[in-house]
């Protein structure tokens, strides 16, 4: 890939809104406007289509090292730049673990490597994601990785004093924890979410309260030793109640909603496809209105994808053992447009907020998310509003297949993705 002397994008909406013309040298945004002049640029016929901040994902899996069956982090991400992210951040879950300055800088290095998004590795909280003693995150955060996020997603911190300790710890350089908030005790066995249905199907249920217990407890401990939490993927009413009373008593805590949980209920589990197995289980209509609503409303501050792939033998069996997770990255925009159009208070303004400037603060990646003005860096997402396109996983970029989507028509689609005046994504395509 090598950056053009300049861009000029012409006849683009930008967000959604007025129609004007965008001028790019050396990677910066110079001149925004109507009617500009070519200077010699690669010029590129918007038409009509959207601008938007690139979109940030601040919870994804590569899967590297360790699991390249399922996902590289070069597979991974130009899945995630077709999708319109210029970054992304990934979980620590990988095999060794991403807890020492060493794996999560050759999470870093291969992320440049790959050079289509940035990739920001999450350190894990505790060793070995074992929930006994905390991981050398000042380490990582002195790294070359410069780690600001830590999680140990698809395990909870479930010890209060542990989780009390991480929290106090990041405070000296300014990180946050993710916390995946389930109380072990009461989802053991868990394969769903727990009521009516469950009872119907026979299998195991995983109760709300799991994940309310631990947002309640994390809520309470991030204001006493006044640090930052972050919750991942909510996926009920009650969380969004208690991260609302949270910010209504100055607590400093964010949260993010994944486009699955906004879109699909757990009705699709009726015919045991694996592919709707997920952490946390899809819920009810009830508790997917209230977290459309909430994001809406600000009350959860982004969208993440958490993009979880899987080798085909891993949910090509029974429903018991089969593995939780979907893919989102390529398909994240048209599941959340799906989900929000009708939504009072949604518009592309709002799309840019949830999906770009807040998880690039959240995650301090601030060459990210900033507002398409004259000066800033030009990480610039066009996107069709009124195109649809039918999912097919295996036109996918990722290795895997695991997309709830399939055959789905999902509105708006990514055309082209600049990151640092560079073309990433053109007409839909990788550029290399």
């Amino acid at each position: 890939m090598t950056e053009p002397s300049g861009i000029l994008i012409q006849q683009a909406l930008l967000y959604g809104e007025s129609q004007v013309d965008i001028r790019i040298s050396h990677g910066v945004i110079t001149e925004i406007g109507a009617d500009l002049e070519p200077r010699g640029e690669e010029i590129t016929p918007a038409h009509g289509r959207v601008a938007l901040p690139a979109f940030v994902d601040l919870h994804t899996h590569l899967r590297e090292p360790g699991r390249e069956d399922a996902e590289t982090i070069r597979t991974g991400s130009q899945a995630a730049a077709l999708g319109g992210f210029s970054a992304v951040f990934a979980m620590a879950n990988t095999a060794p673990v991403a807890d020492t300055a060493g794996v999560v800088e050759q999470v870093f290095r291969l992320g440049q490597e790959a050079g289509y998004v940035d990739v920001f590795p999450i350190g894990a909280v505790t060793v070995g994601l074992a929930g006994e003693r905390l991981a050398e995150m000042g380490a990582m955060a002195n790294s070359a990785a410069h780690v600001r996020v830590f999680s140990d997603d698809g395990n909870c911190v479930s010890d209060p004093l542990l989780m009390r300790r991480a929290l106090e710890y990041v405070k000296t350089f300014g990180g946050v924890i993710a916390q995946h908030a389930q109380e072990p005790r009461l989802t053991e066995g868990a394969q769903m979410n727990e009521g009516e249905l469950s009872g119907l199907l026979g299998l195991t249920g995983w109760p709300a309260v799991a994940e309310e217990s631990i947002i309640a407890r994390d809520i309470l401990l991030a204001s006493h030793v006044k640090s930052r939490l972050h919750v991942c993927h909510v996926s009920t009413a009650g969380s969004v109640e208690l991260i609302k009373w949270a910010k209504s008593h100055g607590i400093n805590v964010t949260a993010e909603v994944t486009p699955h949980h906004l879109l699909l209920t757990e009705d699709l589990v009726r015919n045991y496809d694996p592919v709707y197995k997920v952490n946390p289980p899809l819920r009810t209509n009830a508790d997917v209105m209230a977290l459309r609503k909430g994001l809406a409303e600000g009350t959860i501050d982004i969208v993440a994808t958490d993009h979880a792939p899987h080798p085909h033998e891993s949910k090509d069996c029974e429903w018991n053992y089969a593995a939780f997770g979907m893919l989102g990255l390529e398909t994240a925009l048209g599941a959340v447009t799906l989900a929000m159009r009708d939504q009072v208070g949604w518009n592309w303004h709002t799309l840019a907020q949830r999906m770009s400037i807040t998880p690039a603060n959240i995650g301090q990646a601030h060459e990210h998310g900033r507002p398409l003005e004259v000066g800033e860096i030009a990480n610039i997402v066009l996107i069709d509003p009124i195109a649809e396109r039918i999912i097919d996983p295996n036109k996918f970029a990722s290795i895997s297949r695991n997309s709830p989507y399939a055959s789905m028509s999902l509105p708006t689609v990514v055309t082209d993705l600049i990151r640092r005046g560079q073309f990433i994504v053109r007409g839909g395509e990788l550029c290399a």
